[in-house]
């Protein structure tokens, strides 16, 4: 299908260190480009990450960032690492042993004490397959928005594209009535100066200008861009290189067909075509 490279994807879910958060942001760009912003218990994912995105996406800016956040209901819970504490008891009682007066211990700067207390916590294997499958479905929800925006804009282009080959046909009908209207005209401006000409020469003339003004082979190319544009679409995939590229081969068509004009109708024709390709080229820019 085609995708587009706009998109954005959330997906959370609940640890025991808290709420893990999972954020994906994409625009378009001409390569892959991957940032990533982890906490510091999941940096290691990275190379995984990474890995994963460049399986599931071809093009595109993607900027993600995983959150690890406290989670209000945890707040209260603790758990006491026993043997820390022993530890630090007994150290304490040997110090008491050997001063005169020891003050009380004091439970509050015990818990407070490097180690002895802390919230709950899973092991760090566990939340990093947490951390790897939620990026996952961030990843496969952001693939599914970008298909269905794809499909969105391959319409888009699709309906400029018929618009091209009207376009297109409307002035290959009215070219030949355009060639005539030329010769008539000409030789109705010499009929009026009622001035000797050379036939052979002018027959020469009519048939330069006639070459001059022939727009069947830019019309004909265009035409073949138009159906390589919609085999190209109907093919889907990442495919937006090729189909900026079948824009810029329109544009010269339209361009060369501009400067062969010879009355207005035609170059209103080929100002119409360059609109039209000018829009499929802005929905294209965000085409994978």
């Amino acid at each position: 299908m085609i995708q587009s490279m706009t998109a954005f994807a959330r997906e959370s879910a609940a640890a025991k260190q808290g709420i893990l958060t999972v954020e994906l942001r994409s625009v378009n760009h001409r390569y892959l480009d991957c940032s990533f912003k982890l906490p510091e218990e999941l940096r290691s994912l990275e190379p995984q990450l990474r890995s994963r995105a460049g399986a599931v996406l071809s093009r595109g800016k993607l900027d993600c960032m995983i959150r690890l956040q406290s989670h209000p209901t945890q707040a209260g819970g603790l758990e006491v690492d026993s043997e820390r504490l022993d530890a630090l008891l007994t150290a304490a009682r040997r110090i008491e042993a050997q001063l005169e007066n020891p003050a009380p211990i004091n439970p509050l700067e015990v818990l407070q004490f490097p180690g002895v207390c802390s919230p709950p916590q899973e092991p760090e294997e566990q939340l990093r397959e947490r951390a790897l499958s939620l990026f996952n479905e961030a990843l496969n929800s952001m693939q599914q928005n970008r298909e269905r925006e794809g499909s969105k804009l391959a319409a888009l282009v699709q309906d400029r594209l018929s618009q091209v080959a009207a376009a297109v046909e409307a002035t290959r009908e009215i070219l030949p009535a355009l060639m005539q209207h030329q010769h008539d005209r000409i030789t109705n401006r010499i009929a009026e100066l009622k001035v000797e000409v050379d036939q052979s020469r002018l027959e020469q003339e009519l048939v330069y200008l006639t070459q001059k003004a022939d727009v069947d082979e830019e019309l004909d190319r265009l035409v073949a861009h138009i159906g390589e544009v919609q085999r190209t679409l109907e093919k889907g995939g990442p495919c937006g290189r090729r189909l900026d590229f079948l824009m810029q081969e329109l544009n010269r068509e339209a361009n060369t067909l501009s400067s062969k004009s010879q009355s207005a109708s035609t170059t209103q024709s080929a100002v119409e075509l360059k609109v039209l390709i000018e829009q499929m080229r802005e929905q294209i820019q965000n085409i994978e």
